[in-house]
């Protein structure tokens, strides 16, 4: 026999389970603090950017443009991570989403190699790498991938005090695609066997003494095999106390498709950026009026468009903008498209309204979110030209190249 009232008890229950499940505030709130955080992180990293491929066009030695490269390449990394790590917020439950996309794995290996090796050299160790030269091109998550291998070398000699760390990389069929190995050995502290149970979980180390005296969450190698579960693989360990360790990382990658993801050019080779030199076929300089609301922006935008050769006036904001337009002439608009107040798409319909040879000035949009929606956006508000930040010099100058000139 039912209570009195438990069939309404049991409807108001069925609504509660079925109704969905909100997401704590503050949830969203560390989402938020999250993207604020990568963008902060974006802004000197696109100086670090700029600043080192302005190093590379300048005559160095084979040494000094190897570190050159090494840094650019660490720091274009590092600005993809910061794209990751609002990924992942975002993700919240639905797990860890994986990008498919081609990429030049032999490049990839190289990059993540020549970071640890100089961080080998600064400790006094040493360091190799067996990268095969005809490592195929593959589609997956290059960013994550180059995360989990610089996770190991960054362990490998970080652990390691006396010998050297050794990068070595395999390849073999697997079904329509390949299946990647990649060792990192080193000659360190090694790990006992009771460490080596408990190293892959999160915020956990292999023991006290390794925390105590390497410090570090221990989150590392606990992502590393987070993700090469995801690609099909997995992330495992040999190791003998105090004669070093052995982790061996397999992924499975799909077969990139015909001419995707071959290498891009080094720098200082064939690709050769445009040059205030004056020679005949040195485009003219451009009177360039750029938007932009972060001071540290301008100072880099305004050192890489000197360089180039070319006149800048700098306004903080879309309002601004417009007027500037109406009292003076450009050759371009370099427009931010992310500003406080009304933002760069904004913006660009305005200046299109604008009267005479004014609103139809060329307008490159410049953007640091990784979202192909603001390509479309910057097309749809009249754009001429849209930029993925961190903008490379090298790129900035190809772009600017194609601007028409006056007269």
């Amino acid at each position: 026999m039912s209570k009195p009232g438990g069939s309404r008890t049991r409807r108001r229950q069925t609504k509660r389970s079925a109704a969905p499940r909100r997401r704590p505030a503050s949830t969203h709130a560390f989402e938020r603090l999250l993207a604020a955080l990568a963008h902060e992180i974006r802004t000197p990293l696109t100086g670090i950017l700029a600043i080192s491929e302005l190093l590379a066009m300048t005559p160095l030695g084979a040494r000094e443009r190897e570190w050159v490269d090494a840094l650019k390449s660490s720091a274009e990394h590092l600005t993809a991570l910061t794209s990751l790590i609002v990924d992942g917020a975002r993700a919240g439950e639905t797990g860890l989403v994986l990008r498919h996309e081609p990429f030049d794995l032999a490049r990839m290996l190289a990059d993540a190699a020549a970071s640890a090796a100089a961080r080998a050299e600064a400790k006094g160790i040493g360091f190799s790498a067996d990268i095969p030269a005809d490592l195929p091109a593959v589609m997956g998550d290059q960013v994550r991938l180059r995360a989990a291998v610089e996770n190991l070398l960054d362990n490998a000699v970080k652990f390691t005090t006396v010998g050297g760390v050794r990068l070595t990389v395999g390849d073999a069929a697997a079904g329509d695609g390949h299946l990647i190995s990649i060792d990192v050995t080193d000659s360190g502290i090694g790990l006992a066997k009771a460490e080596i149970r408990r190293l892959f979980r999160p915020f956990a180390q292999g023991s006290d003494r390794i925390a105590e005296r390497f410090g570090g969450s221990g989150l590392g190698l606990a992502y590393v095999k987070r993700l090469a579960n995801a690609m099909g693989g997995d992330v495992t360990v040999t190791s003998a106390l105090g004669r070093g360790s052995t982790f061996h990382l397999t992924v499975r990658l799909a077969a990139a498709p015909d001419g995707a993801g071959e290498a891009a050019t080094p720098l200082g080779t064939a690709e050769t950026p445009v040059a205030a030199d004056g020679g005949p076929d040195t485009p003219a300089p451009l009177r360039i009026l750029c938007v932009e609301d972060n001071p540290y922006g301008r100072i880099v935008l305004r050192t890489v468009l000197h360089e180039l050769g070319h006149a800048t006036d700098f306004v903080d904001s879309g309002p601004a903008a417009v007027q500037a337009l109406g009292r003076a002439v450009y050759d371009l608009v370099l427009m931010d498209v992310v500003l406080s107040g009304i933002d760069g798409f904004e913006t660009t319909r305005r200046i299109r309204a604008l009267p005479g040879e004014a609103g139809g000035v060329p307008v490159i949009g410049l953007s640091g979110q990784a979202t192909r929606t603001h390509a479309a956006q910057a097309a749809a508000a009249g754009m001429t030209g849209y930029l993925q930040k961190p903008v490379s010099p090298r790129a900035l100058a190809r772009a600017l190249a194609a601007v028409p000139r006056r007269g």
